[in-house]
């Protein structure tokens, strides 16, 4: 039996699609089981409830082989740091008390970055706790979502540009999301492995955002831009948007850790995923952009 965490995101919902090509038997943790589609409720076990209370996991996890955690994003917790290791804590203990073997978790590059790196940093924490439950870990550590291009869709369509807080002419590493469900199927279906380690998962491009900028706009058909925002001009929007000031240094921290190389180190030793930048733009962003 293989448990999954947040089935309906990005990430697993195309993890338990492809856990089910492979006919494994499925556990989902979902806090509202009306949002599975129909042809996976209909497959799969369900606990409803979320993954940071210890009676939903004492549900989940009898006879559970393996796990797939990763914490879902709030915009309400008003310390991400907080907020990750109070699923960790339950997480770990969990995995302890029901003897899950193997863990697989959703992580960030850039382990053992010197300096606060915001939800990066709470990243972190949360898998040194889960490190703590003795099973054998794989830490996912990813760099930029493709896919957070996504939230700005009206920007591309509109005007056309996108805009990070990183310079223009240096290279940005990224994952398509598909990739990382990709790579977590793996680990979940052979779990001949052992130990604890750090798994760096990166696609294969070495683009710059002036160089996204170029792709999307062939792979579009019309003119974008890459335009570089300040720090305080992001802090600026993310207060906009009502986030408080923990979350405005939460969210600070990491772009900067990101501007300032936080995922370099991972990306000279990561083996490439299948899915490079131009891939990703002619199936998901394009369709996304014409919709």
């Amino acid at each position: 039996m293989i448990v999954v965490t947040t089935p309906t995101g990005q990430i697993g919902s195309q993890l338990v699609h492809r856990l089910l090509d492979q006919d494994k038997e499925v556990r989902v943790i979902v806090r509202d089981a009306s949002r599975l589609e129909d042809t996976v409720r209909e497959r799969v076990e369900t606990v409803e409830g979320s993954h940071d209370e210890p009676g939903v996991l004492d549900e989940a996890l009898p006879g559970a082989e393996a796990l797939f955690w990763l914490v879902p994003p709030s915009r309400q917790a008003p310390s991400v740091r907080e907020y990750y290791l109070g699923f960790a804590r339950v997480g770990a203990a969990a995995v302890a008390r029901h003897g899950v073997g193997h863990v697989v978790g959703v992580s960030s590059a850039g382990h053992g970055w010197p300096t606060p790196a915001g939800v990066l940093s709470a990243a972190f924490a949360m898998d040194a706790e889960l490190r703590a439950s003795g099973a054998a870990y794989r830490a996912l550590s990813m760099p930029f979502y493709m896919e957070n291009l996504l939230g700005q869709l009206d920007a591309i369509r509109g005007p056309g540009a996108f805009h990070l807080t990183c310079a223009g002419d240096l290279p940005l590493a990224s994952i398509a999301t598909r990739d990382i469900a990709g790579v977590a199927a793996d680990l979940l279906t052979d779990l001949s492995w052992t130990g604890q380690q750090n798994l760096p998962v990166f696609g294969p491009d070495r683009l710059t955002p002036d160089g996204m900028a170029e792709v999307i706009s062939q792979e579009l058909g019309r003119p974008v831009t890459y335009r570089r925002m300040s720090m305080d001009d992001y802090a600026s929007l993310l207060r906009s948007r009502g986030a408080g000031d923990q979350q405005v240094k939460d969210m600070t921290e990491a772009f900067a850790a990101q501007d300032h190389g936080i995922y370099d180190a991972d990306w000279a030793t990561a083996e490439p995923t299948s899915t490079d930048f131009r891939t990703w733009c002619r199936e998901v962003l394009r369709p996304a952009a014409d919709a």
